[in-house]
């Protein structure tokens, strides 16, 4: 019988396999813009391990194994800013994003007090914006990443969030 996936907060213990999922899934979005230097491939194990301790980061595992993970904090103006959304390129496709968001969207919302929840992915990045607008995102603007990256920004209301995943 096969392991499934569960969700749960990360721990600081996870900070490690967060970082180098990380680096592993963002490969694919760095070859779509040619561009190497994007924040998740250039961005520290120290930087990871405050997002763990200070903000809402959930992951995805399979066993012991992190093979997901997604971070969510409160903005000035009650949004509940959402990135990191990442899960490892032999299980997607199965559902594992969409239910790392409702974890999110569910923590931010309930104890966090989000009043929407807003995300950006790169303007190429068709199988994000596909997973975004299928649970319930819609384009509300275009940003340039500090990387350089022309972004789409998607926002949600936050008492959607039970009909994400």
């Amino acid at each position: 019988m096969g392991m499934s996936v569960t969700i749960s907060a990360a721990t600081e213990q996870d900070a490690e396999q967060i970082f180098r999922l990380q680096y592993l899934c963002f490969q694919s979005e760095a070859a779509l813009y040619g561009n190497y230097r994007i924040d998740p491939l250039v961005e520290s194990l120290d930087s990871v391990r405050r997002e763990v301790a200070q903000n809402c980061v959930f992951v995805a595992r399979l066993g012991e194994e992190v093979v997901g993970a997604v971070r969510g904090r409160i903005t000035e103006d009650g949004a509940a800013s959402i990135g990191m959304l990442c899960v490892h390129p032999r299980l997607q496709g199965h559902g594992i994003g969409a239910r790392l968001l409702k974890a999110a969207e569910s923590a931010l919302a309930e104890e966090r007090g989000a009043t929407r929840f807003r995300l950006h992915t790169g303007h190429r990045s068709e199988g994000n914006l596909r997973l975004c607008r299928r649970v319930g995102y819609r384009q509300v603007g275009t940003a340039q990443g500090a990387d350089g990256i022309p972004m789409v920004v998607l926002e949600k209301p936050a008492d959607t969030y039970a009909a994400t995943a």
